[in-house]
């Protein structure tokens, strides 16, 4: 059974606009708790107990949030900056960073503003030699990475953000890698927009056959911009009617 979660929250969160000026927007309250929390919660409840996070921007006030929670929470915290510093920037630069913390284990890996349901979390607990991402069908697929599977659900292919029609199956940003994974790190190069990227690693593991998708059943709740926040308090607020 996996035990390790990696969440990337490096970010500035430039989306979530003055709301992240003077914290991580992974820390912005709903219902009157930070929206990392959640994740926190419903990693700890799929079973994933033992966190590795990987912070830059405000890491300040992470620091803060994990010594008020450090009874709730088994979280080793990384800073970003001070390995790459803090212009070698992009989605591939967090497994850079935890390399030698997560050895040869299989982990989940996450970004801290997203939330999924706690059965998804679980269905991604998979102790084999495979990676694998996650799946959503989406009503605008040209707005996210679209993934194109092949034979026995492996993934041939991330095309992100396709002016053409692919498919509407899209990228959600919640991966089980096994530690193969680093292998590929010192393979790619700068993406057109200047970063190093989580996805030119997984196309080169899907060139391989080395990861698989699956289909998420639950929710999946972006907290990229201010519009996310009554979303995912509307989720929450009927999350607690149900199970109350």
């Amino acid at each position: 059974m996996i035990k390790k979660a990696l969440i990337s929250a490096a970010g500035r969160g430039t989306r979530m606009l003055d709301l992240a000026k003077d914290k991580p927007k992974h820390l912005i309250e709903v219902n009157n708790k930070p929206f990392l929390y959640y994740l926190l919660s419903n990693l700890k409840k799929a079973g994933f107990t033992e966190i590795v996070m990987v912070v830059g921007y405000k890491k300040e006030f992470m620091e803060k949030f994990f010594k008020s929670h450090e009874d709730e929470f088994n979280i080793t915290l990384v800073n970003q900056f001070e390995i790459l510093g803090d212009e070698r920037y992009g989605t591939a630069c967090p497994l850079e960073c935890v390399r030698d913390i997560i050895g040869q284990n299989n982990f989940l890996s996450v970004y801290g503003d997203n939330l999924y349901s706690v059965e998804d979390l679980k269905s991604f607990n998979l102790d084999d030699d495979f990676s694998y991402i996650a799946g959503l069908p989406h009503l605008e697929p040209q707005n996210y990475g679209v993934l194109q599977v092949g034979e026995d659900d492996f993934l041939k292919k991330i095309i992100e953000k396709p002016k053409e029609f692919y498919g509407n199956l899209i990228n959600t940003g919640l991966y089980k890698f096994s530690p193969e994974v680093f292998n590929y790190l010192n393979k790619i190069t700068l993406s057109p927009r200047g970063e190093y990227e989580l996805t030119d690693v997984i196309n080169l593991m899907a060139k391989e056959n080395k990861i698989k998708v699956r289909d998420l059943r639950g929710i999946w709740l972006d907290f990229g911009k201010p519009t996310d926040i009554p979303k995912v308090e509307q989720y929450l607020n009927s999350y607690d009617k149900k199970n109350n």
